[in-house]
């Protein structure tokens, strides 16, 4: 399975924030859209990742004024980015070796979408009860053997 499949089972609703808007309103659109991350762009160009992780260490580094803090102050600068066609268990692997929950998906400069450990899980999920629902009418469709030989 491919990442861009990924994205269009999980669909391609995309938030992003400017570096300079406040950890506060960054909260806000996370919280109301019940997404674990944003994506920081600049000049038409993906600066960094916002996500609850770094949220919560600016949150830990700011005290009570954390929610003035600018985005770009907490944002994981350039993170490691996936491509539609990388496969997978690529995809898994980097989610693995690198502390990024949530891998943005760019193609070349244009971002397709964000995919997290919770999406790649749905999808391998749903590809393996896809391949089981196949074997099990495989099975059942058996062809008979002629009784002739």
């Amino acid at each position: 399975m491919l990442v861009s499949e990924i994205l269009a089972i999980k669909g391609k609703v995309l938030y992003t924030i400017a570096p300079g808007k406040s950890l506060a309103e960054a909260v806000e659109i996370m919280t109301e859209q019940d997404v674990g991350s944003v994506v920081v762009f600049s000049h038409g160009q993906m600066v960094g990742l916002l996500t609850f992780r770094e949220v919560l260490k600016a949150v830990h580094k700011g005290g009570a004024d954390w929610g003035r803090m600018p985005v770009e102050e907490a944002m994981l600068a350039g993170p490691i980015a996936a491509s539609p066609n990388m496969e997978m268990d690529e995809l898994r692997r980097l989610m693995v070796e690198h502390p990024q929950r949530y891998l943005p998906v760019m193609d070349g400069t244009t971002l397709l979408g964000v995919v997290s450990f919770h999406d790649v899980a749905k999808a391998v999920l749903e590809e393996q009860s896809f391949e089981n629902r196949m074997l099990k009418n495989y099975i059942r469709n058996w062809p008979q053997e002629s009784d002739e030989e």
